[in-house]
């Protein structure tokens, strides 16, 4: 009887305090993205009325709208395309506007290239007659209406064409794109590192449209096999330009519509080696092109009449180490514009006359301005977000061109961000910090009062009240002369009485950020699962990353990771002086560029890492592409000794700790070329590590079950080697 009772008490006592416990994270929740917050869909403001349209996709059964919504009080107004009503209407899963906004393309059976390029089905819907056509026989790639939605533009197999909707008939514009030669499109390397694929542009009478050719006929050839499913694999071959070999050669040139003639553009006596932006203004004829050269420290602003087919400089850009490429480029009602700079040493913005010349400077001061949203022209305020606050933070200005009437639309602390309306009368702003999820709200521009609540993630928030997360600490470490940002995560009971281990995550690449106050990313709740199981995560932003001057980022020019390395290895040390942190337990860990930290660091840190784990690494900047690469480190017949001593493949011998190498070998991006000579440099050292090789995955290593069981084996290695 007596032990039947204490039995019952037992079996009570453990009911009650596992009802009373806090649920553990777990990989499988993670990467199944139960903590994801809700975010809102994409939208498009409409310029013909104070709306905005937004696309609502049923995958399961295949069904897709366009829905209309009143931005003051978010009341549906109307459907303007619904797959569902019509056996003409295809399942779409994006779409763009017509100027007029009266025609919209639908994009559908989308195949996806690399990062940023597709090739889809395209159908053309007419809102006033609900006619619908198919575009062209074929999946293309970039397709866009002129500027009266009469026509469509569009790159079919390497080649520009064009269709003109009211007489049905299609027109090939280039005749000679290949295996070698792309018109209208961006080769590998500009899309990855310039960050677009499209390079054709209309001008603003759909007079003419003026685009760019790439001759890849002397880039070199990168091949990886495609293992798949079936009984052979096949090689996957591509363009791809490594650092010091032959860039595509570029060309600018312009179709005329009424002519059907193609010429090709000239920029006085300039010939551009990169052409990292092209676009036409609002005014007729006007073609602007930037044009950089290989080093990538001289960027010229040009001007080209296509009446006149005369070209002017409008400004230049030069620097000891490079200029930055950006899109805060925007022309206002006159022909004078808005540029952002780096020459006084943080990023600001400029407005220029028409003719080129500077006309003010609007911010100024020790601080960046992160992102340019645009200029109002009725009440000539221009909009921005800034560091001013803090370098973690991001805040929403409103100033105006003037320099004067400055104003905050946002919180002064956090992450915030903003998207107009297209008359500016609105505004729907995003709130977010290390402690709370996203928020949207709708704001009045001229005041910011709130007109209404959006979205504020409570159903995220009461989830996660059953799990117990801890809050970044964020503070900052005095290494190298310099106050580095850095968050720490602690367990939540933690003990300063006892030690624990440390594992440290960065990324550390130029201009980047990884100690930001912002919510919860998919790592973060990795990161917060290990310290439930007793680790320490610290993140140290070295040397080279952004948003606090030209002078911290660019001091790793020629130099990549070692001031960065150096910088990791200091912090460490650091850090396991203090009294709650086993020195003799330190480990760190990150993805590409990170991936090549963390290696850097185990082996010329060999003293104070026991553990690494490098995802995704370069292992030598001679295997990475020419854009991306030199302009940080020049090319290595330049500079050779930037290249090999910075590169771990040198220093295999120094392995003393734990190693965990992971790769795609689908990547297209940083390929497995990196992690193969890695392997074979620690071999021949005969030096023991663990590595994995997921089949087929690219750079991102995703699809199915696969971020699962890469966390997984994370987690087990830092568990049995930390």
């Amino acid at each position: 009887m007596r032990s039947n009772y204490y039995l019952s008490i037992f079996v009570l006592f453990f009911a009650l305090s596992v009802f009373g416990q806090k649920k553990q994270l777990t990989n499988e929740a993670i990467w199944n993205w139960e903590f994801s917050q809700e975010t809102l869909a994409s939208i498009h403001p409409l310029t013909s009325e104070s709306a905005y349209t937004v696309i609502e996709v049923d995958y399961r059964n295949r069904q897709s709208k366009i829905v209309m919504y009143d931005y003051a009080t978010a009341k549906e107004i109307a459907v303007l395309v619904d797959s569902s009503v019509s056996a003409k209407i295809p399942f779409f899963t994006d779409y763009s506007f017509s100027k007029d906004e009266q025609k919209i393309l639908l994009e559908t059976e989308v195949e996806r290239i690399y990062r940023r390029s597709k090739r889809a089905t395209y159908y053309v819907y007419d809102r006033q007659t609900k006619a619908i056509e198919f575009l062209f026989g074929g999946k293309v790639q970039q397709a866009r209406f002129s500027p009266d939605g009469s026509k469509v533009a569009f790159v079919f197999q390497r080649n520009l064409y064009l269709k003109d909707l009211n007489q049905n008939t299609v027109t090939q514009v280039t005749t000679d794109g290949s295996e070698h030669i792309i018109n209208g499109l961006t080769d590998w390397v500009y899309e990855e590192e310039f960050g677009f694929v499209r390079a054709f542009d209309w001008s603003a009478d759909g007079s003419t449209i003026a685009f760019m050719r790439f001759d890849e006929t002397e880039v070199p050839e990168f091949s990886m096999d495609i293992y798949g499913q079936d009984l052979y694999q096949y090689p996957y071959t591509f363009k791809y330009p490594k650092a010091g070999e032959k860039n595509a050669k570029i060309s600018l040139h312009l179709y005329r519509i009424a002519s059907a003639a193609v010429e090709t553009i000239s920029l006085g006596e300039e010939t551009p080696y990169y052409i990292p932006r092209m676009q036409f203004t609002p005014q007729k004829n006007r073609l602007v092109v930037q044009a950089l050269n290989r080093l990538q420290n001289e960027l010229t602003l040009w001007e080209y009449d296509t009446q006149n087919k005369a070209a002017k400089v409008l400004l230049q850009e030069t620097s000891h180490t490079y200029v930055d490429v950006h899109d805060n480029l925007r022309f206002l009602d006159k022909g004078d514009f808005i540029w952002s700079s780096e020459r006084s040493g943080y990023n600001h913005l400029y407005h220029y006359n028409s003719d080129g010349s500077l006309k003010k400077q609007i911010t100024a001061g020790p601080w960046e301005v992160t992102r340019f949203f645009g200029v109002n022209p009725k009440s000539k305020e221009l909009y921005y977000a800034s560091v001013e606050t803090s370098s973690i933070d991001r805040v929403v200005y409103a100033i105006g061109l003037n320099e004067k009437k400055k104003r905050s639309l946002s919180p002064t602390q956090g992450t915030n961000g903003v998207a107009f309306s297209a008359d500016f009368r609105y505004y729907i702003h995003t709130y977010e910090d290390a402690q709370t999820p996203r928020i949207y709200t709708l704001r009045e521009t001229k005041s910011g009062k709130v007109v209404r609540e959006i979205e504020d993630n409570a159903a995220l928030v009461e989830k996660l009240q059953d799990y117990t997360l801890v809050e970044k600490e964020f503070s900052t470490i005095e290494i190298n002369g310099e106050s580095l940002n850095m968050y720490l995560l602690k367990p939540k009971d933690f003990d300063p009485t006892k030690q624990y281990p440390l594992l440290m995550f960065q990324y550390s690449g130029p201009g980047s950020q990884s100690v930001a106050n912002r919510w919860n990313g998919q790592r973060d709740y990795w990161h917060q699962l290990l310290v439930q199981k007793g680790y320490l995560v610290a993140c140290v932003d070295g040397r080279g990353t952004g948003f606090k001057g030209a002078a911290f980022k660019k001091v790793t020019y020629k130099e990549l990771t070692k001031y960065e390395t150096e910088d990791q290895i200091a912090a460490a040390k650091a850090l396991g002086e203090r009294p709650y942190i086993d020195a003799s337990r330190i480990g760190i860990w990150g993805w590409s560029y990170g991936g090549h930290m963390s290696t850097n660091c185990i082996l010329k840190g060999n003293d104070v890492f026991s553990m690494a784990i490098a995802v995704a690494p370069v292992t030598n900047w001679r295997f990475y592409d020419t854009i991306y690469t030199e302009r940080f480190m020049r090319t290595p017949q330049e500079n050779p000794t930037g290249y090999d001593d910075n590169s771990p493949l040198n220093y295999a011998h120094l392995l003393k700790g734990n190693y965990l190498l992971i790769h795609g070998s689908g990547d297209d991006n940083v390929h497995v070329q990196n992690t193969m000579r890695m392997v074979e440099a620690l071999v021949q050292a005969n030096k023991q590590f663990e590595w994995m090789i997921y089949p087929d995955k690219n750079h991102g290593i995703y699809g199915g079950n696969t971020s699962r069981h890469l966390y997984d084996k994370m987690t087990t290695f830092i568990e049995n080697n930390l």
